[in-house]
This record gives structure tokens, sequence and C-alpha cells, in this order.
């Protein structure tokens, strides 16, 4: 009868041991992922350039970083600060939306991307028909350039 109350003892201790130790450790691991969150790491790329060899581009804290990364290393190859305002800068130069037929918007949409990206050439329509032999702009530039060679 002894040795059950002297069991019974053991056990209940060590239930209340390994309580107390899930306990910490949930709380320790929770605090863990709310510090991570608070400092996201963002990988923008990754290039392997060898079999155990890659070149990783990384967003930590406002700084981004270009990181050697092989099976034993990881190198800072360059650091800079991470450019959060050429996107708000982009964002700036974005029209207004455009109403109207799907075919319009689209269009509007397209002759907006051209030229914000510098696809469209001075001098060149970006329409439907930028480009083309059907636009008349083409013939223009066409019967410049003849007239220049003569």
């Amino acid at each position: 009868m002894e040795a059950v109350v002297v069991a019974l003892r053991v056990a209940l201790s060590l239930g209340v041991v390994f309580g107390l130790l899930w306990y910490i450790h949930r709380r320790l691991t929770r605090g863990g992922k709310l510090r991570a969150a608070a400092t996201p790491i963002t990988v923008l790329g990754k290039q392997g350039i060898g079999a155990k060899a890659s070149v990783v581009v990384v967003d930590a804290n406002g700084m981004r970083f270009v990181l050697g990364v092989t099976e034993g290393t990881v190198t800072v190859l360059h650091s800079a600060e991470a450019p959060a305002a050429a996107f708000a800068e982009v964002l700036a130069t974005v029209p207004e939306p455009v109403e109207g037929p799907p075919a319009a918007v689209a269009l509007a949409a397209k002759k907006a991307a051209n030229t914000a990206d510098g696809l469209v050439a001075p001098g060149r329509t970006a329409g439907a028909l930028g480009g083309s032999i059907l636009s008349p702009a083409t013939w223009r530039q066409a019967a410049a350039a003849i007239g220049r060679g003569r």
C-alpha cells in the first residue's frame, strides 16, 4: 500500500514538473515569434552559381543585402539602404483610372505603362497601331529616313 502512495506522489510530481516545463516553453517560443515578426527578413531573389553556392538578395530592417551563400559560409557582398521611396514614386506617376469599354481601358493602361517605362520613343505613338506598318507615324518616319538618304 505504501508503494502505491509513493508511486502516485512521484507521478504527480513528474506531471507538475513536465507541465511547468511545457508552460515555460510555450511562453518563450510565443515571445520569439512576436520578436521575429517585428523585424521581418524578406528574400527577394536567389540565383544558384554553382553546385553548392548561390547569391541571395535579402531585405532586412530597412537594408538590402546581397549575400554569397556556400555550404559552410555566408558572406555579405554588398549592402545598401532598401529603395522604399522608388515604389512611392512609381505610384505617383500612375494616371487616374479610365472609365469606358474594356478595350479603351486596356489601351489607356498600355499607353500609360509604356510611357512611364520609357518604352515609347519620343515622337512615336503608343496607340494600338504604334510601331506597326499600318500606323501613319511609321510611314512619316520611313519617308523622312528615305528623304535624308538621298
